[in-house]
């Protein structure tokens, strides 16, 4: 009887833990979910997911949901492609601990504006340059939409776990580097699944789904090319 009792208090207890873990600070559980895996596309073919609606919400909703202001940058390829990402470290949603990247839209006449007021330029090792925003063009991005979103979990997880979450992708893509792309697109999705690390989940709208897959088949070519 008393080991009944023991064991009993011992389940208690982990549960107790695992919820202090997954709800870390007290928090209360959510009444509306923000997982990774709940995706919702609505009848204009836009994606839902952590609460914000691509496409729609701003990095102001954003900022207010996450209760973080993140850290915005502009990003200039070799092609002189500019882009606005916003990145929150440390989340906790619903429970689960993870890091955000918000790409933001900017009219191209305006990002180029930012780009030539950018207060500090930053070679990075891929070749790109970031660029540090002076305040009133971070002021600006407040009311930019947010166009992609990118979720890095704060542990790694598991394909089997992957695969239950949110089933089995409708294609895979196998990286050099040993990384798999499960590509969802459907609901607008690349897992980057990766045997060394954390894994990546990359969100667009469905109908942008081109926008990750032409360039995973791009990198695919130039490294078959040898390049």
């Amino acid at each position: 009887m008393e080991r009944k009792i023991f064991l009993g208090i011992l389940a208690a207890s982990l549960i107790a833990v695992a919820l202090a873990i997954l709800l870390p600070g007290g928090r209360t559980v959510d009444k509306n979910p923000k997982l990774p895996w709940l995706i919702q596309i609505d009848d204009n073919g836009r994606s839902t997911v952590f609460g914000l609606t691509l496409g729609v919400s701003t990095l102001a909703q954003a900022r207010e949901m996450f209760r973080a202001q993140g850290e915005s940058n502009l990003f200039a390829g070799d092609d002189q492609v500019y882009t606005v990402e916003s990145y929150f470290q440390r989340l906790f949603l619903s429970g689960l601990r993870g890091d955000m990247i918000l790409t933001v839209n900017v009219d191209p006449a305006v990002i180029s504006g930012m780009y030539e007021r950018g207060l500090r330029i930053s070679q990075l090792g891929s070749g790109a340059k970031k660029v540090k925003l002076a305040d009133e063009d971070l002021a600006t991005l407040a009311h930019a939409r947010i166009g992609s979103l990118t979720y890095i979990p704060g542990t790694d997880l598991d394909p089997a776990l992957l695969a239950e979450r949110f089933g089995e992708p409708a294609r895979r893509i196998q990286e050099p580097d040993g990384a798999s792309h499960w590509l969802y697109p459907d609901k607008g999705l690349d897992i980057a699944v990766n045997p060394d690390g954390r894994e990546v989940l990359q969100y667009v709208s469905p109908a942008d789904f081109e926008d990750i897959l032409v360039p995973l088949q791009e990198a695919l070519e130039k490294t078959a090319a040898g390049d």
